[in-house]
């Protein structure tokens, strides 16, 4: 060890602190990537085979050693080297014969330094863990009381929790595919597509203003009746407006499922409800919605009817394609039709 590796060594454990010593750059790189890595290096300019510059630069590179700060201790007097040294990235320079006190004092501070760092550090990352994990709870309630609230008005039709879970994938399944389409894919975002499919159980909350001897009749309901029954589109829609309102900053989502329950019934050629919309006036959430919640009602059992086969439900879409429903809709629908029959399977009501 050499005389001034010593007085370094001796001179830092005389004040208290832990001591690794290396002779050479490449020992010194060894020492810092230990899994007991230092908290600081004391480095010299000049050393045999690879000189503290280089050592640096090495450590910089390392994302397991870049954070040690590094303390540059030389005879070199020149103009320009502790400008090179601190621009290298070195957090101070420290010129010999070496002061003692000096040492120590710069040692002390830039210890206390690195420790503010790494405490700063990791209460950072303790509050963005706490936000995410704020952010998810507060998430998942928000899921649990739409599901609630959409399980409300589907118990009241005698439908099933299952029902808005297949919508919901559905949904999900048209959006991603049609978001492969250049005139859709602005719109259609992954942040866009978990709004929809968030609010997307929300489409039919306006049942719960619809009496129980329209909603729950076992026979074709006459045209008083079906006037009444359709009038659960406006009402859902106001529901959902009346929610906003509430709010200073609603929910985005809020917008999505106020669309797709004012207007899931509307049809592509404007023969259908509340508004009579046609074509791109409906907007593109109701009109995902409207072969998602076609396609279940068809393939479901209903107090009124039996489910129809699978192959039937796709051919009564497919022929419809233009007039019922959107023909962009329809031709991914074709496109993901063994995804739905997937959906179904696995999301099947009890029998």
């Amino acid at each position: 060890m050499s005389e001034n590796l010593e007085v370094l060594d001796g001179l830092l454990r005389s004040a208290g602190y832990r001591v690794k010593a290396a002779k050479n750059g490449a020992a010194a790189l060894r020492l810092a990537s230990d899994r007991d890595a230092p908290s600081l290096v004391l480095l010299d300019v000049m050393m045999p085979g690879m000189d503290g510059y280089t050592v640096l630069e090495r450590l910089q590179k390392d994302p397991a050693t870049s954070g040690i700060p590094v303390i540059f201790v030389t005879a070199l007097t020149e103009a320009g080297d502790e400008e090179a040294g601190l621009a290298m990235g070195a957090v101070d320079y420290i010129s010999k014969p070496i002061k003692p006190a000096v040492l120590l004092a710069r040692v002390r501070t830039h210890l206390q330094a690195k420790l503010a760092r790494d405490l700063m550090r990791d209460q950072n990352a303790w509050l963005e863990a706490e936000v995410s994990r704020r952010m998810e709870e507060n998430e998942q309630i928000q899921a649990v009381s739409i599901r609630a609230l959409a399980n409300l008005a589907e118990t009241r039709d005698h439908e099933t929790g299952r029902h808005i879970r297949r919508t919901q994938a559905y949904v999900r399944v048209l959006a991603e595919a049609l978001a492969g389409d250049p005139r859709f894919a602005p719109v259609l975002t992954p942040a866009w597509i978990d709004l929809l499919t968030r609010s997307a159980p929300l489409h039919d909350i306006g049942k719960v203003g619809i009496p129980d001897h329209i909603l729950q009749k076992r026979g074709k309901l006459d045209a008083d009746e079906w006037a009444v029954m359709k009038t659960h589109a406006e009402m859902g829609a106001r529901a959902i407006e009346f929610a906003e309102r509430d709010e200073a900053q609603p929910a985005a989502f809020l917008a999505l499922a106020r669309d797709i329950a004012h207007w899931h019934h509307e049809h592509w050629d404007g023969s259908g409800y509340p508004d009579g919309l046609a074509g791109e006036a409906i907007p593109l959430a109701a009109r995902l919605m409207t072969v998602a919640d076609v396609f279940d009602a068809m393939m479901s059992r209903r107090v009124y009817k039996s489910p129809f086969p699978a192959d039937e439900v796709r051919t009564y879409i497919v022929e419809r394609r233009g007039s019922h429903f959107d023909p962009d809709v329809v031709d991914v629908f074709i496109e993901r039709y063994p995804d739905f029959i997937d959906i179904a399977r696995r999301h099947a009501d009890p029998t």
